[in-house]
């Protein structure tokens, strides 16, 4: 099939490059893309926000399969301009989209499904702010309810920053704090049955030990295992099934991918919140895993027939992603610096490591850096351990003047694994003597 990607992110990149090693993809396309995405897709501009401009975009190419990557042009309603255009297309209606446009949305789609989540205010004054961030306490929990690019939530024990933070937004979600280790889980769903992805974990503070502000994503690895073996199911029967049961019942079915941000807590699973996409930079790892090819997933949730698709295969291989970021990143980066190392890479490291550009562009014949997030350096082993130690290797070689990376993305979960089976082995070892 001819497959048209939308976007221009490392989540895109990870996306074009499954799609590449598809055999069923005949012709892939991206726009508007990136330095890297070019090399496996043919680019295309187009302001991704428009609907009609990407419906007829597709419509000329003959595409047959439309993925429409980041979340603004899904809450923009591009996915219903492709369909409406007669064109398979992966991705949630504008009105379903909500689930991450509207956290207040989400929340009362949440209570209607009876999915577990933090106790909330939705607040529009700042005596309802003042209110709620009584009624909870520190650390206090402050969200933006629309997009913000995953930078858009303040978690602090600092009463006044939480408190600006809150009254600078015209809409804001104030919710209890949730303890315990967080987890990305992602589930294909095409309105009604839902398929799971593997679990992963991504690293949303900027600096080494969770310290500095909140990023979209500073790295990300895959499986987890620390993780319960049966929390997959868990999750689909308390978050994911009843979520897409109670869209559908709503009359707004949502078909394409369903993001769940969880925390698992003292109390048990809690959703954190909902995305309508793909995650960055969580499909990084997760595809890394997929042995199934993807266009054939995704064309299935758009046609509505993934009851039909077999269960998908996965690799027991880890996967770990580190994040180059500009400098200055999450604040104004500085962009436009000329990346050097990336041939290096391709040649001394694939297959087992490679890069997938976020925010870099052409300059010339050089790749420059083009916004915060520059580059995924994502790397596979048999165990977390030598996937960290393959994607920090790529990572070395790379050379972006002022970027910043963290060194712990995987450490404590790679560390802990090695010491569960140097455990198991001695208590084998004692059991036989």
């Amino acid at each position: 099939m001819k497959v048209l990607v939308i976007g221009s992110g490392a989540r895109e990149h990870a996306l074009c490059r499954s799609l590449s090693l598809d055999p069923d993809v005949t012709a892939l396309h991206c726009a508007p893309g990136n330095a890297g995405i070019a090399e496996t897709a043919e680019l295309h501009p187009v302001d991704a926000l428009d609907g009609a401009a990407v419906a007829a975009l597709a419509t000329e190419l003959g595409a047959e399969l439309v993925i429409v990557g980041p979340e603004a042009p899904l809450v923009a309603g591009v996915a219903d301009a492709v369909r409406a255009a007669g064109i398979s297309c992966f991705g949630p209606s504008e009105e379903a989209a909500q689930l991450e446009g509207s956290k207040a949305f989400a929340k009362d789609v949440m209570a209607g499904a009876g999915v577990p989540t933090a106790r909330s205010y939705v607040c529009t004054t700042p005596e309802e702010v003042d209110e709620a961030l009584d009624a909870f306490g520190a650390p206090y929990v402050v969200k933006d309810d629309g997009l913000a690019a995953g930078k858009g939530v303040v978690v602090t024990d600092d009463l006044a920053k939480a408190r600006a933070h809150a009254i600078a937004c015209d809409r804001v979600v104030i919710e209890e704090f949730l303890d315990g280790p967080e987890v990305s889980l992602f589930a294909i769903t095409d309105g009604e049955t839902v398929v799971p992805l593997q679990p992963a974990q991504d690293f949303k503070r900027a600096l080494d030990g969770d310290e500095g502000p909140n990023t979209g994503g500073m790295g990300a690895y895959s499986p987890l295992p620390w993780a319960d073996p049966k929390l997959v199911e868990e999750v689909m029967e308390t978050v994911l099934q009843p979520t897409v049961d109670e869209l559908r019942r709503r009359g707004t079915p949502f078909s394409g991918l369903l993001y769940a941000g969880l925390a698992i807590t003292s109390r048990g699973v809690r959703v954190i919140e909902f995305n309508a996409r793909f995650g960055d930079p969580e499909t990084q790892v997760v595809l890394a895993r997929l042995k199934t090819p993807l266009a054939g997933v995704l064309l299935a949730a758009a046609e509505g027939t993934l009851a039909d698709l077999a269960p998908l295969r996965w690799s027991d291989d880890a996967a770990v992603t580190v994040v180059v970021a500009s400098h200055n990143y999450p604040d104004t980066p500085r962009t436009g610096d000329p990346i050097t190392g990336l041939d290096e890479v391709a040649a001394l490291d694939a297959p087992y490591a490679y890069v997938l550009h976020a925010g870099t562009k052409h300059d010339g014949d050089a790749v420059v850096s083009a916004g915060g997030r520059v580059l995924s350096v994502t790397a596979t082993g048999s165990d977390l351990t030598e996937a960290r130690a393959r994607a920090y290797a790529a990572v070395a070689r790379i050379g972006l003047d002022g970027s910043q990376h963290r060194t712990d993305i995987a450490a404590k979960a790679a560390a802990d694994a090695t010491t569960d089976v140097t455990a198991e082995a001695t208590t084998d070892v004692t059991a036989e003597a």
